[in-house]
């Protein structure tokens, strides 16, 4: 298993549109997210600095290809349609990436 963290802005004005979408995700993305082996999933939101933290497990054993599976969904490309106009990626983030991967430094069970 590895575990993941990834941080993106929210776009100004948005937080409320961000909570209602994650309050009733739709069960298609939900499922594509299990199908691609990830668990453990969690986004919490920090205002007023409008950040977004995301963290997850995964428990797969080809990464970029359940990836791939994910980014080639057409539901799941739907989905992020609808959240992406909220979210404001960093300009520093890494070549390809939407949410900024973040190093984990520190994990205690």
């Amino acid at each position: 298993m590895q575990r993941f963290g990834g941080v993106i802005g929210l776009t100004s004005g948005k937080a409320e549109e961000y909570k209602r979408l994650h309050a009733a995700v739709w069960p298609d993305v939900l499922a594509m997210i299990s199908a691609c082996n990830i668990r453990n999933y969690t986004i919490f939101l920090r205002e007023p600095e409008n950040l977004l933290f995301s963290v997850f497990e995964y428990h797969g054993t080809d990464f970029e290809g359940d990836m791939a599976r994910m980014k080639s969904d057409p539901r799941t490309q739907e989905w992020w349609a609808v959240c992406g106009p909220c979210q404001q990626p960093f300009p520093t983030r890494a070549k390809g990436e939407w949410w900024a991967g973040m190093e984990e430094v520190f994990h205690v069970d």
